[in-house]
């Protein structure tokens, strides 16, 4: 640890199977929002917010235990509970890209595609503690050292990934990456929002997504390549509605208007608006949920129970040249942020 602050909350989470020890970190700001993040997979496990009426409310899922979280990632259909998600978020197609005319083939996962970094992608790493910071703004700074050939990727690659909690209550997130030699990279957080809580589904909260185009995509949900107009189509949030059921889908984001999507709840007079400098956020809403697994509150939660804003570059952009780029040259940095910002 190379520099933690006297006040700063951090506590033992859990232990791994080898051993190796699991903390939490918390985040307060003077407005009393406060966060939990493990260094098992970067994830956020909790996002309490208070409300004016009083109550506080935690606005995203999570697990009870470490066993939990490690025994999610066993089941067919991986959650990805609040998990940083790397180095290549969303599928690629037969886990296959070409780059400087040599041709990766990477661990397949999903049917016989890659998604999310493969079997023991970036959501199930123990990332080390370099920084955390008590007070105005307060951050927690984790790394973590992929080498060559994990998952089929290329290159040694150093990711320095810094949670803020700012005190006009947003929650950014900011990645920096480098490479020892050209490789593909695609970051972003796997978690769940709920602004009405644990016990609740989205069914009742409003969806706004700054897009008119959606990645169009076969049947095993991998890019075709081809965008689709979502004008007046039952994917079109560029009004405001009701949460869908279940999503799976890459939208393509307006350049126009910084808000990238945002999510309301009427009945708690709560609103999440999502910032970002990447060219889509993925929406996904329907992921499988285990009757083994013990959700926070002992709760078992159900497939609409909470949505996912993936600010990320678009899944399989290495197989499209007319995509945006998705390479990183070792004499290059990898930067991106994401910002949810809460209006009480």
């Amino acid at each position: 640890m190379s520099e933690v602050t006297i006040n700063s909350k951090f506590k033992l989470f859990g232990t791994m199977p080898n051993g190796e020890a699991v903390y939490s970190y918390e985040l307060k700001n003077t407005n009393g929002i406060e966060v939990k993040i493990i260094n098992y997979g970067a994830a956020i496990t909790s996002l309490k917010i208070p409300l004016k009426t009083g109550n506080i409310i935690d606005v995203v899922l999570g697990l009870e235990s470490l066993e939990d979280y490690i025994k999610s990632y066993e089941i067919g259909g991986s959650p990805y509970y609040g998990a940083t998600v790397g180095r290549y978020s969303g599928r690629i197609n037969q886990g296959l890209f070409t780059l400087n005319n040599k041709v990766y083939q990477l661990e397949k996962n999903l049917n016989n595609h890659s998604l999310h970094g493969g079997n023991i992608g970036f959501s199930q790493r123990i990332w080390s503690l370099k920084k955390i910071t008590d007070g105005i703004n307060p951050s927690v700074t984790l790394t973590y050292f992929s080498p060559n050939n994990e998952g089929g990727f290329p290159g040694d690659l150093n990711v320095e990934l810094t949670y803020t909690l700012s005190e006009n209550n947003e929650l950014s997130i900011d990645y920096i990456a480098t490479t020892s030699e050209d490789t593909i990279i695609n970051l972003t957080n796997h978690s769940y929002f709920n602004l009405e809580g644990q016990h609740e589904t989205i069914a009742s909260q409003d969806l706004f997504i700054n897009s008119n185009t959606v990645l169009e995509t076969d049947n095993e949900n991998v890019p075709t390549g081809l965008l689709l107009n979502l004008v007046n189509t039952t994917n079109d949030f560029s009004n405001a509605k009701k949460c869908p059921e279940k999503i799976d889908s890459s939208f393509v984001l307006n350049k126009e208007n910084k808000i990238a999507a945002s999510l309301y709840s009427d009945i708690n007079n709560l609103k999440m608006l999502v910032f970002t400098d990447q060219p889509s956020v993925h929406i996904y809403v329907g992921g499988k949920n285990d009757d083994s697994i013990t959700a926070k509150e002992n709760i078992k939660y159900q497939s609409n129970s909470g949505i996912c804003f993936e600010a990320q570059n678009f899944p399989d952009a290495p197989n499209h040249s007319h995509f945006p780029n998705s390479v990183l040259k070792k004499n290059e940095t990898y930067l991106q942020k994401t910002v949810y910002k809460f209006e009480i």
